[in-house]
């Protein structure tokens, strides 16, 4: 069945998600809203019927699916409206600034009767889909620690997202991305949250913070990500108790390292290194370790998009559950209080 959208604010995100849709059959946009009339302008060139007010944007019948791509603090009232007008709904994230205020958006899709769901794209990523499934495949064995990042080097926020008041700042920006791809991939609760945030450069928001996110098991996980990163580490940094992976950058340039023999016959002597002596921290002969080649996958970000226009079908369940998405706003809220408490935050009862 053909389906049709309508934008809510086409900023530039809009802008991409109105030419990645395009590729995808039976499927159009056709209207956007936006209070910039420069904005409508270039939403008019490129053929969508553009509105100033949004209630005859929400009053067109031609479409059934809204986008809201709005800045952070007006996802919560432009999703009700829209859901209060029979329309179902996709949000760019962060899907709310707080987990309460998600509960209402919750609370509206269900007394419509509509689809609510969140721009989580990133699950679609070449470089965490390698990650998921080493880790789903037993490549790594049991994993026991992983890192995630994302850094720049340019430093400063662009428009909005230098902002407090509109949500700005790299928690919401890229951070809710990277809790979203951990609690997908670790189908287990989070025990505990500890993190610090930073204004490098920018004036009001976070432009740099790390979070360690330990789970139930035992695993520890490290988010990190900052603006003004003169020099990078990986993007993926994983090891478990069968093999180590590691992701240097966004083109999936990496590998796995397996070791041949973990029964190693050292020599009595101390060994003699560029650091001193030492024994246990003494390089690994070659000849017990093995490099294999990331794992292949397949993925496109217009699978996102595909499973919405299968779940107004009827033909399948959302990957992007509104359950899911609240655990991840559970968790930057961890982190916000973590950072402005200086202790570590304890968010189990999160997940009764």
């Amino acid at each position: 069945m053909a389906h049709k959208m309508g934008i809510i604010g086409y900023g530039g995100v809009a802008g991409w998600h109105h030419e990645n849709s395009s590729r995808i059959k039976d499927f159009e946009v056709v209207a956007a809203h936006d209070i910039n009339p420069e904005r409508l302008k270039v939403a008019k060139e490129r053929g969508l019927k553009p509105y100033e007010n949004l209630a005859d944007f929400l009053a067109d019948e031609s479409f059934d699916l809204v986008l809201v791509s709005t800045p952070n603090n007006f996802h919560k009232p432009m999703v009700i409206a829209a859901l209060g007008a029979g329309k179902n709904v996709v949000c760019e994230k962060p899907a709310a600034m707080t987990v309460s205020d998600f509960d209402e958006m919750h609370f509206a899709a269900k007394k419509a009767g509509k689809v609510f769901t969140v721009h989580q794209n990133r699950r679609w990523d070449k470089d965490f889909k390698m990650v998921q499934k080493a880790i789903e495949t037993g490549l790594l064995g049991k994993p026991f620690t992983i890192e995630s990042r994302v850094m720049g080097k340019n430093g400063g926020t662009h428009g909005w997202r230098g902002y407090k008041v509109a949500g700005g700042g790299m928690v919401y920006d890229w951070g809710v991305h990277l809790i979203d791809q951990l609690l997908w991939m670790i189908k287990e609760p989070v025990a505990e949250v500890y993190a610090n945030l930073h204004s490098i450069i920018a004036l009001e928001v976070d432009d740099y913070f790390k979070a360690i996110i330990r789970f139930e098991s035992g695993l520890s996980a490290q988010i990190e990500v900052g603006m003004f990163n003169l020099e990078t580490l990986p993007r993926w940094y994983v090891c478990g108790d069968g093999g180590g992976l590691v992701i240097e950058d966004w083109d999936c340039n990496g590998k796995i390292t397996h070791a041949k023999d973990t029964d190693i016959k050292w020599e009595p002597e101390i060994i003699q290194t560029s650091a001193g002596p030492t024994r246990s921290m003494a390089p690994r002969p070659k000849e017990t370790l093995e490099e294999l080649p990331l794992p292949e996958v397949q993925t496109d970000w217009a699978d996102y998009y595909h499973n919405i226009l299968a779940v107004l079908d009827g033909k399948e369940e959302l990957i992007v559950k509104p359950e899911q998405v609240r655990k991840v706003l559970q968790v930057m809220a961890a982190i916000f209080e973590s950072s402005a408490t200086g202790k570590a935050i304890k968010i189990d009862r999160y997940y009764k």
